[in-house]
């Protein structure tokens, strides 16, 4: 039921071409001028750094061999900082800023030539990774993500950890932060005009047409706006490929749907007073799950 309800949603929603990355890269666009970037760290650490030329950016366009692209990342002070924005919930953030670390440290590494082999300890930037979140999913205005939530099996200390810090900057969060970068709630206020006229109107375009409008007209990213105006529609109006977009949901609400089943068999097994051991046997045999996995669904 649950797939079926999610699905005829999106079914709704098929006559709307959106491309769910144009808020990502919108964002670069927003902070791409060394002063508005370090308005915005200064909001979110709270220290009032004036001079440009103390943030050196960094940013880089690959990672390995998996083709992602981080958002902003940068160098002030003591502080190897990664600026992230997301407008749909990835549970895997923690895993791609190991990533993103793990390149941006080479490069450092390289540029400064450090010698990873000396005798001596390195001194290394501290790294710092902030995601920047307006989706439509609830999230309180700060919380963690952590690489170790996604271990298989966690006791004690591992050799890797990766903490993402997710800020939520949709409407009525972070009013602090918020009040200290205008450029920030310009950015939330325009995603929040764009996604408020899609619900009106018939196109996409014309919703962001008339988002682009209103906010030049109250004077929010008015600069960008007037001037890249073309730009921006272009970035928010890159085609999106919406069948494959399905398939990925249908597929998700197949597994879904799949562990739900799971759930109600273990519910009925234990109320029939049947012991785990026997119960997880029947897992592995109707439903061909791995030791691990029948032992997820057991402490579930």
């Amino acid at each position: 039921m649950k797939f079926r309800i999610r699905y005829g949603l999106q079914a709704v929603f098929r006559r709307i071409h959106i491309n769910r990355q144009y808020k990502d890269r919108l964002f670069r666009m927003v902070f791409r001028r060394k002063r508005e970037l370090l308005d915005l760290y200064n909001a979110v650490n709270g220290t009032e750094y004036t001079n440009v030329d103390d943030l050196t950016v960094i940013t880089i366009d690959d990672v390995i061999y998996l083709g992602m692209k981080n958002d902003i990342a940068f160098l002030i002070g003591c502080d190897m900082n990664l600026y992230e924005h997301q407008s749909s919930w990835n549970p895997n953030m923690p895993l791609r800023g190991l990533l993103y670390f793990a390149d941006m440290l080479r490069g450092y590494i390289e540029k400064n030539g450090l010698d990873i082999y000396s005798s001596g300890k390195i001194k290394l930037p501290v790294p710092r990774y902030i995601i920047f979140y307006n989706g439509t999913r609830e999230a309180p205005d700060k919380s963690e993500m952590r690489l170790s939530d996604s271990f298989m099996e966690y006791a004690g200390e591992a050799a890797l950890e990766c903490r993402a810090v997710l800020l939520n900057i949709n409407k009525g969060h972070n009013k602090k932060i918020m009040d200290k970068c205008k450029r920030l709630s310009d950015y939330a206020y325009f995603i929040q005009a764009v996604r408020d006229y899609a619900v009106k109107e018939q196109s996409l375009e014309k919703a962001v047409s008339l988002a682009v409008e209103e906010c030049i007209e109250k004077d929010i990213l008015a600069d960008i706006l007037r001037k890249n105006r073309a730009e921006v529609m272009n970035v928010v109006l890159t085609s999106y490929n919406v069948k494959q977009h399905n398939q990925t949901l249908k597929r998700e609400g197949r597994e879904e749907g799949r562990e739900e089943g799971i759930r109600a068999m273990v519910e009925v097994c234990r109320e029939l007073d049947i012991p785990d051991a026997i119960i997880k046997e029947k897992l592995k045999e109707k439903f061909n799950l791995n030791d691990m996995d029948a032992d997820r669904m057991l402490d579930n």
